[in-house]
């Protein structure tokens, strides 16, 4: 199986890589730059390819507020160009989306079928590029995440590694409840989903991968800290003490139930990904 990949150098892009190996060609900004969409939706019609992943996206949330016209070109058109054409190719199509389509609110998991409304541009947009894939009608599964980490690029666990060595005392945000999740678990779950809507086009529809237990910013940095021997002490505080450009959810709990029974995909436990995280980054005592 031949696997196209929108992405080269993002963290889930990454990982697929490392794990697809031969079978995975991915694709960076200079070959296909996303803020052409059309020119997506051409390489997907030139190549013989048996799936595609878009693991390309804009990211920058706080910057997604005064940049929404590019933020949309990059994770709404685009991604519907790449749909209609793998539509139009009968080929699969795995589209990875956010946590930011929901609004925050309450105290419990998302379902893939819960109501969506997103509290600022990044979350926007991401949504609207969920309803141009589904509005394309080709097999495809959208793929919603959330908290992304990995040994590369910029993420929580690398930040925490850094500033934990610096500082012996760090204000962390508690009131934000999520699943942190390891690009590893992501893309292995997009290439089980890619072979597997191959197979079973009934499949189609959307899914959540999250990595549990579900914890807050503020613990998930002590988790950080105890598997990498720091020892700074981690200070609670509300997000209103933490304000940004955009509002973060204060709920990002989701229901991964959808993806266990539709793929066998158990929910990743993310301190066990942490580990080999901090293994890799040879962050471990």
């Amino acid at each position: 199986m031949t696997i196209l990949v929108f992405g080269r150098t993002g963290q889930v892009a990454t990982e697929l890589a490392r794990i697809g190996g031969a079978s995975v060609l991915c694709m960076g900004r200079d070959e296909a730059d996303l803020t052409e969409p059309g020119r997506c939706g051409d390489i997907i019609e030139s190549g013989a390819w048996d799936a595609v992943i878009n693991a390309a996206a804009w990211t920058a949330v706080d910057a997604a507020e005064e940049h929404e016209a590019e933020a949309q070109r990059i994770n709404a058109d685009a991604p519907g160009e790449m749909a209609r054409a793998a539509a139009r190719r009968g080929i699969p199509f795995v589209q990875i989306s956010t946590d930011y389509v929901f609004d925050g609110q309450g105290d419990r998991p998302f379902a893939v079928d819960a109501r969506t409304a997103p509290l600022g541009a990044y979350g926007r947009t991401k949504l609207a590029g969920e309803e141009a894939v589904s509005e394309a009608g080709g097999p495809h599964v959208i793929l919603r995440t959330s908290w992304v980490v990995s040994a590369h690029g910029k993420n929580f666990v690398k930040t925490m590694l850094k500033l934990g060595a610096e500082r012996d005392r760090l204000t962390i945000v508690s009131d934000q409840i999520g699943g942190p999740t390891a690009a590893t678990d992501i893309a292995r779950a997009c290439l089980t989903i890619a072979e597997a809507l191959r197979g079973d086009p009934r499949k189609t529809g959307t899914y959540h991968l999250s990595g549990g237990p579900d914890v807050s910013w503020a613990d998930f940095a002590r988790e950080i800290f105890a598997q990498a021997g720091l020892t700074p002490e981690v200070v609670d505080i509300p997000s209103s003490e933490f304000p940004t450009p955009a509002k973060r959810p204060g709920n990002s709990r989701m229901d991964n139930s959808a993806t266990e029974a539709a793929f066998g995909i158990a929910q990743p436990d993310w301190r066990a990904s942490l580990r080999e995280i901090l293994t890799e980054l040879g962050a471990r005592p």
